[in-house]
């Protein structure tokens, strides 16, 4: 039972809304680019949690990743670990105003042209949720997830024959790392690590297993969703993907974006709260304001790019958080003050190696987004 909760936790926690952009950024590429990515991208990223791993294992008392960056980097490295999460959240919720505002405008009135005004509802409507502290939707992870898992075998079923094998033989080399950005943070899961330290209890030794197990079960579920949504509406295929399948689809995309945005707005809550000693309210204030502010600005810019604002977070949060993890890691096995059920293997090359990749990743989905 910890296992299966411990397993439900990271998957809910990893599969989110980002999975909705996917079929967009890889029909720019091609299905067989954005398949490779999806593979070594979750590869990577297991890796990276199971080093997270090791450093939560390694240290008796029990922390935020802010919290694990101040014990083996110091001051800064708490602040250089809470910007890369603050941007990485913030730059979701953007990006899910985004994606609310054009889902209900296309589902109410069959039109793209209300998606700032929807999109501010759901600002309001959520930040209500928030403010008053409703216990049923602050966790939303477990929620989402399963409308996930809905949302693919039922789209799996429905439009399995329907697939124009063409739209899957495309390739474009010169847009190569176009999926790079939203693909990493469809697989961004970090936040979870610490959380099932406490779920598995004593049963400490299930982490390795259960990282890798979520991690799989992420890749497959992508390939096929993306296979199927890009078989089906090829060169046609939208921002966020459910828009594409019909109004059913579109209203379990709402649901998806709806709680990946509570879970991570309180999330973020709780951060500023705890790990800032701010009240709830001013937290609420911040968490509110700031999205709003954003939102407004890329409207009045026309810049309301739902896979742009995800390929930017996921590269900028998830490449820092990567590169600071891996910093941490020879601090934890020197100077943690526990010992862990499993060791993941560690060389100075090794580090390298990988925070190049996350580096040079970053630096070319960047000067992809700007073509």
């Amino acid at each position: 039972m910890k296992s299966f909760t411990a397993l439900a936790v990271l998957l809910g926690t990893i599969i989110g809304a980002g999975i909705l952009g996917i079929p967009y950024v890889v029909m720019k590429s091609g299905f067989a680019i954005g398949a490779i990515h999806i593979v070594l991208i979750g590869v990577l990223t297991a890796i990276i949690m199971l080093y997270l791993g090791e450093i939560v294992l390694r240290t008796k008392s029990t922390h935020q990743l802010p919290g694990y960056a101040q014990k083996y980097l110091g001051n800064k490295g708490k602040f250089w670990m809470f910007i890369a999460i603050a941007f990485g959240i913030f730059s979701a919720v953007v990006a899910y105003l985004i994606g609310e505002g054009r889902s209900l405008s296309y589902l109410i009135f069959n039109s793209p042209n209300y998606e700032f005004q929807m999109g501010i509802f759901f600002l309001v409507a959520l930040s209500a949720i928030t403010f008053f502290g409703l216990k049923a939707f602050e966790r939303g992870e477990m929620l989402g997830v399963l409308f996930v898992f809905f949302m693919i075998i039922s789209i799996s079923v429905y439009f399995s024959n329907k697939i124009d094998i063409n739209n899957l033989n495309y390739i474009s080399l010169n847009n190569f790392f176009a999926p790079f950005g939203v693909i990493l943070f469809a697989f961004l899961g970090f936040v979870a690590i610490p959380e099932l330290k406490r779920v598995l209890g004593e049963k400490k030794n299930l982490m390795k297993s259960t990282i890798i197990s979520a991690h799989v079960i992420v890749v497959v579920i992508y390939l096929i969703f993306t296979a199927i949504v890009l078989g089906y509406k090829g060169s046609a295929t939208p921002e966020i993907a459910t828009i594409a399948l019909g109004k059913p689809f579109i209203l379990l995309g709402i649901i998806t974006m709806f709680t990946a945005y509570l879970s991570l707005s309180t999330a973020m809550i709780d951060t500023i709260r705890f790990d800032f000693k701010k009240s709830k309210k001013l937290a609420w204030f911040y968490v509110t304001l700031i999205p709003f502010v954003l939102f407004l600005i890329l409207t009045l810019i026309k810049q309301t790019a739902f896979t742009v604002v995800l390929g930017i977070g996921g590269v900028i949060s998830g490449g820092f958080t990567a590169i600071l993890i891996l910093s941490m890691i020879k601090g934890a096995k020197k100077h943690g003050n526990a010992k862990p059920p499993y060791s993941m293997p560690y060389s100075k090359i090794l580090n390298i190696i990988l925070i190049t990749i996350f580096a040079a990743g970053a630096i070319l989905e960047v000067i992809s987004l700007l073509k």
